[in-house]
């Protein structure tokens, strides 16, 4: 089991495949496990490597100090780690905060930026909203109630038609043997809604992708995507019908526009 012992954590992380170099940077309670629908895929094609963030999963101990700044230097130590002296950073929701955070503090160690559902910092809505999930863990909601309540949040309508498809996933994230703690959860809770990086967005100099659903109502794409349009010469790309996680909800369409960026850049440089 891959384990880096970096600043004051025991680092769990995972590493696929052969090519770039591609760190995927998960989001709140979320871990490297979270990118199982495209990991076969995209490995095919890339170097994978796959952190489980500070305060989830493997990574020990759940109850650090957790600001997104400390989940970035873990990042690019784990890079130092694995003698990878750059990569293509790929952050999802709190994890594009991670990947905004490293490509303005760690220039050099990042080649590309891809955003997947992601913004510059915590609305006061979002900040509601993280306050009120933590008060449903304190209060001793039903795991199954929970998980079933954060997904009107991360999926389309299109995934509530199927009642089989629902149940199974709320099955898979209450069965799942590494969940967060309630105070770990609580710890990247705040340094989500501590995090904003909108005055330094214009100096970011590598080439982004901003992967966004249009059916996103956590981070709505007419808000989200305006405000990170302005890192200079960024790319957009908006999937059709897709909502908050669209890694797994479409893993095809993710896959596709990913490889299309990535092959893009790499060819202008040459």
């Amino acid at each position: 089991m891959p384990i880096a012992a970096l600043n004051d954590i025991d680092l769990y992380y995972e590493v696929h495949g052969s090519g770039p170099a591609l760190m995927m940077v998960a989001g709140l309670g979320s871990d490297s496990q979270s990118w199982l629908p495209v990991i076969d895929e995209l490995a095919r094609h890339f170097t994978l490597i796959l952190p489980d963030n500070r305060g989830c999963g493997r990574t020990t101990p759940h109850e650090v100090d957790t600001t997104i700044e400390l989940i970035s230097d873990d990042c690019m130590a784990l890079l130092d780690e694995l003698g990878v002296p750059s990569a293509i950073l790929l952050g999802h929701s709190m994890g594009g905060f991670i990947a905004l955070d490293c490509a303005i503090r760690y220039p050099d160690k990042v080649s590309q930026l891809v955003l997947e559902g992601s913004a510059a910092f915590c609305s006061a809505r979002n900040r509601w909203l993280l306050d009120e999930f933590g008060s449903y863990l304190q209060g001793g909601m039903e795991p199954a109630q929970w998980f079933r309540s954060l997904y009107y949040w991360l999926f389309s309508p299109r995934f509530f038609e199927d009642p089989q498809v629902v149940n199974e996933a709320v099955r898979l994230s209450v069965e799942y043997p590494y969940p967060q703690s309630l105070q770990a959860y609580e710890n990247q809770s705040r340094a989500i809604a501590a995090f904003d990086c909108r005055d330094t967005l214009p100096a970011i100099h590598q080439r982004a992708l901003i992967l966004h659903g249009t059916e996103d109502i956590l981070f709505p794409p007419e808000a989200c995507v305006e405000m990170l349009q302005v890192i200079p010469g960024v790319s957009i790309s908006m999937i059709e019908g897709a909502a908050h996680s669209i890694h797994m909800e479409y893993p095809t369409a993710f896959i596709e526009h990913l490889k299309r960026f990535i092959n893009n850049s790499i060819n202008s440089k040459g």
